[in-house]
């Protein structure tokens, strides 16, 4: 295994035009602005005027564009996303609220991927990695040997697999995944690998080659992108240990288009083969922004309403009619965006309480970001009043909205839910689809945004979303399909619920039979 250390000493070495640019918006310890303030009303949100759609539209298409390539975690470009939003968030008149007075909280991943180094020879013809073979999980190894060829699982107690390399067809996953899931099928791929992988390593195989079926072929421009990609994980984390250990290395091989296909040809022809996947693993920095507009109370002026979203998206990948970057406008530049019209809202008219700001990094490897700074907040934990966390609010019909965290199992407070319906009754009067939030909806959409790391510390935390769409983690997830007007109003919605907990002198809690289903 290479280990290549990444420090952030080192980070001008990795990454120099992020680092200009992250040099330049450190050094900008002071908000470029200031305003007045006047007396706050829990009930009346006096700074609608300020969330303006051509600020929106001007910062959104800045943030989703090509320039920024897809923004991905463990990439330079998701370092320039960070710095883009804190200057924004400076021009805003917000204070630095990170780590050492900067408006930046860096924290560690650890990265690892498949190198490029590695070679697989099946009878003779050496596969390229990646464009005829994908290897599925990144743990090194290194066999030789005949494949034993399978026709179906059943053949596996009819021989001994015990150090071999092991050749079959991959074979749907039980159960299918539901019907009209999201990325359908990069899940079934998955499915089909951990639960096809699981019973052959059980063999005792030593590697392991499922060869790709039609759905796995029409899906490996997203599937094949992520097994390219690696994995992320916080340094240090269970996840670590877990991908050390010595599984067997899994690998997808692509038929061939037209005639006779690969697998065919390598079966008929035997003879041995050659599989040595070499792993690189380095730690990278991410960064979550986090920046504050003071309160006016006195004491009240010490506690936050936390506005929540994430800067990451999905970077570069196979090309899809055309286009191999990932803009990712909806997920998440949508609520980047709010966020930062909601900042100039508050600081034209300040609530009771401060309003905190963090741009998460990470989401898309697993809420990294979001469970960086709910364990190490920049602010005292108790100090945190509410999260308000957006994920995709651009998209669908112009009415529809939905409030995730307001039903049980998934709500954990009660007050926090009845001000956010109550600020959507009296200003934006959405008509919220309450399904998603159903504990037995396919999706588990309540726990793929940065709200839940939050919720699980024990903080009231809610989540407002517009939904999935077609183009989700698509190249189409573009700028110039948001509903720029529904933008607008979901920014008010949410900037409508954090004012009223900044203005309401009881602070919400968090019902004391919360309990998640998993």
């Amino acid at each position: 295994m290479t280990q290549t250390r990444l420090t952030f000493k080192s980070l001008k070495q990795l990454a120099p035009a992020a680092l200009v640019a992250l040099l330049a918006v450190t050094g900008c310890t002071k908000p470029a602005a200031t305003s007045g303030t006047s007396v706050a009303s829990a009930t009346a949100p006096p700074a609608f005027s300020a969330i303006k759609e051509e600020d929106l539209r001007r910062d959104l298409f800045a943030m989703a564009s090509d320039s920024l390539r897809g923004r991905r975690a463990g990439e330079t470009e998701e370092l320039r996303a960070a710095a883009w939003t804190a200057e924004r968030a400076r021009e805003a008149g917000l204070e630095p609220a990170g780590d050492d007075g900067t408006y930046f909280q860096f924290f560690p991943l650890r990265r690892t991927q498949v190198s490029p180094q590695s070679q697989i020879t099946l009878a003779g013809r050496k596969l390229a990695l990646n464009k005829e073979v994908w290897v599925t999980s990144p743990v090194e190894g290194q066999v030789t040997g005949t494949p034993i060829w399978l026709n179906a699982l059943s053949d596996i107690t009819r021989q001994t697999l015990r150090g071999k390399i092991v050749a079959m067809k991959l074979m749907p996953p039980s159960p299918l995944p539901a019907p009209g899931m999201s990325l359908w099928g990069y899940r079934y791929i998955l499915s089909a690998v951990r639960q096809q992988g699981t019973l052959l390593t059980r063999a005792g195989a030593a590697a392991i080659v499922l060869i790709a079926d039609s759905t796995t072929q029409a899906s490996l421009a997203f599937a094949g992108h992520g097994f390219e990609e690696g994995t992320y994980q916080l340094e240090g984390g269970a996840t670590q240990a877990q991908n050390n250990s010595r599984a067997v290395p899994i690998l997808i091989a692509l038929p061939s288009a037209g005639g006779q296909s690969l697998p065919d040809q390598l079966r008929k022809s035997g003879g041995p083969a050659s599989i040595h996947v070499k792993v690189d693993s380095y730690l990278y920095p991410s960064a979550n922004v986090v920046a504050r507009a003071p309160g006016t109370d006195p004491t009240l002026k010490n506690e936050y309403v936390l506005f929540s979203g994430h800067h990451d998206h999905d970077g570069v990948g196979t090309a899809i009619d055309g286009d191999s970057i990932w803009n990712g406008a909806d997920d998440n530049a949508t609520v980047n965006v709010a966020l930062l019209a909601i900042a100039r809202a508050w600081k034209q008219n300040p609530g009771q309480r401060s309003a905190l700001f963090v741009w998460h990094g990470a989401e898309e490897r697993g809420l990294l970001g979001s469970r960086w700074y709910a364990e190490n907040p920049t602010v005292k934990k108790e100090a945190l009043v509410a999260v308000l966390n957006g994920d995709m609010i651009g998209r669908n019909a112009p009415d529809s909205a939905a409030l995730l965290g307001s039903t049980k199992p998934h709500r954990n407070s009660a007050a926090l839910v009845d001000m956010a319906l109550q600020a959507n009754q009296n200003f934006t009067k959405f008509k919220l689809d309450t399904s998603w939030d159903d504990q037995k909806h396919p999706e588990g959409w309540y726990f793929r945004s940065d709200h839940l790391p939050y919720a699980r510390a024990g903080i009231p935390a809610i989540f407002f979303t517009t939904l999935l769409h077609p183009d989700y983690h698509t190249p189409k997830d573009e700028a110039n399909r948001i509903n720029i007007q529904k933008l607008a109003r979901m920014t008010r919605w949410m900037y409508a619920t954090g004012w009223a907990i900044s203005n309401t002198p009881q602070r919400p809690t968090v019902d004391p039979d919360f309990k998640l289903e998993r």
